[in-house]
């Protein structure tokens, strides 16, 4: 995918996801944090006469709280309204199909439930994705970091801004690390811990508490070309972790408890992440440009599942009580290490529980494609898998 400027496309090299992507896909739900985007929310369920006919066969349809997608996908409605109607999206039709949906949900409030159920209901179809199989998803979260507009003692680790490139291309990690960029004006702001800056990195998203009390949001602005290395790799085969073991939180806590080597081992990755600053709104945005819903805006390969379409997810082994997570989300995300027709990354927006859940998740599920009415039903047929 081109390193293009378009928030999400950041994840094209680095992701958490990427951290563990050697590890095995092990359970992790009995040590996962309770926390994480719970948003379902009390109401009066329908009996199942009540539901479309053919979301019947979805399971925990009738359970979930449909406002939050409801809400993602009137994000992503912003999107399309800016695109030609010929424009094919993938196996889910025309930008023209979906007009419709988008101009009904325009109206809609995005804080009722019942009222978001239908509204999927009476505009969309389910369409079986990956001929049913399971595949692997995994989870992201906004970073928190601090900083500064000007170097002092404390805040003294830079997050650069995209220089302009060299007939040569741009230097590795090791070499920016040792002051390849240094005083040159790239300098978007500074950071005051070295490990976080890797992290932000991982992400492609953050925001950061500045000392004028400001809160800032920074997003993926292009990337130095080297290939991406997942350190935790290293920790696999240094005999320090398993693959089952390798999470976010404990590469952090290695790297953390190890600052003699740390930076070594963080230049064994040679990618580097340049950043910009967000205007408006502080929230992490995806490959559309629009802002992401905590829980219920999803990563994919764009190659099998359009950007924009609703998908009714169906999970076991996820770091949520009893470990099953079943809920509608919107696809509005992309990553490197989001590949196969059966792969997705869930944004689990700010903060540290946010940054539990999406350091331990890799749960196993599959997703249902909504796909709207107004195409026509020879294609639905066409695109149901056996």
């Amino acid at each position: 995918m081109a390193l293009a400027g378009v928030g999400g496309v950041w994840r094209v090299l680095a992701r958490v996801s990427g951290l563990f992507a050697v590890a095995a896909l092990a359970g992790c739900a009995a040590n996962a944090p309770s926390g994480g985007p719970q948003t379902t929310s009390a109401y009066l369920r329908p009996s199942l006469d009540q539901v479309a006919e053919d979301f019947r066969g979805l399971t925990g349809w009738v359970e979930d709280d449909h406002a939050p997608a409801l809400s993602a996908f009137q994000r992503t409605c912003g999107w399309m309204r800016s695109q030609p109607d010929e424009r094919q999206l993938g196996n889910a039709g025309r930008v023209a199909n979906w007009r419709p949906a988008c101009d009904a949900a325009r109206a809609l409030p995005a804080s009722d439930t019942e009222t978001a159920r239908r509204f999927f209901e009476a505009h969309f179809t389910p369409v079986a994705l990956g001929s049913g199989t399971e595949g692997l998803f995994t989870g992201y979260y906004e970073i928190e970091l601090n900083g500064s507009w000007t170097r002092t003692d404390r805040f003294n680790v830079p997050v650069y801004r995209v220089p302009p490139r060299p007939k040569k291309g741009y230097p590795t990690r090791a070499r920016i690390e040792a002051g390849a960029l240094r005083g040159k004006g790239y300098e978007l702001m500074w950071v005051d811990d070295p490990i976080d800056a890797f992290f932000l990195e991982i992400q492609g998203s953050g925001r950061v508490r500045m000392t004028d009390g400001s809160v800032v949001g920074v997003h993926y602005a292009g990337q130095n070309g080297h290939s991406y290395y997942p350190i935790g790799r290293y920790l696999i085969d240094q005999g320090i972790a398993t693959p089952q073991d390798v999470t976010l939180q404990l590469i952090r806590r290695w790297l953390k408890e190890n600052p003699q080597k740390a930076r070594q081992v963080m230049n064994l990755n040679p990618s580097y992440v340049f950043f910009k600053q967000r205007g408006g709104d502080v929230g992490a945005r995806g490959a559309l440009n629009t802002q992401l819903v905590p829980g219920r805006s999803l990563a994919v390969d764009p190659s099998h599942v359009p950007l924009g379409v609703p998908l009714w997810l169906e999970l076991k082994e996820a770091p949520v009580p009893g470990g099953e997570l079943k809920r509608l989300v919107v696809a509005q995300d992309t990553g490197g290490a989001i590949k196969g027709p059966v792969r997705g990354d869930l944004f689990w927006g700010p903060g540290n529980d946010a940054a539990e859940a999406a350091g331990v998740m890799k749960a196993r599920g599959r997703y249902t494609m909504l796909v709207p009415r107004a195409v026509p039903s020879t294609f639905h047929t066409a695109q149901r898998q056996p």
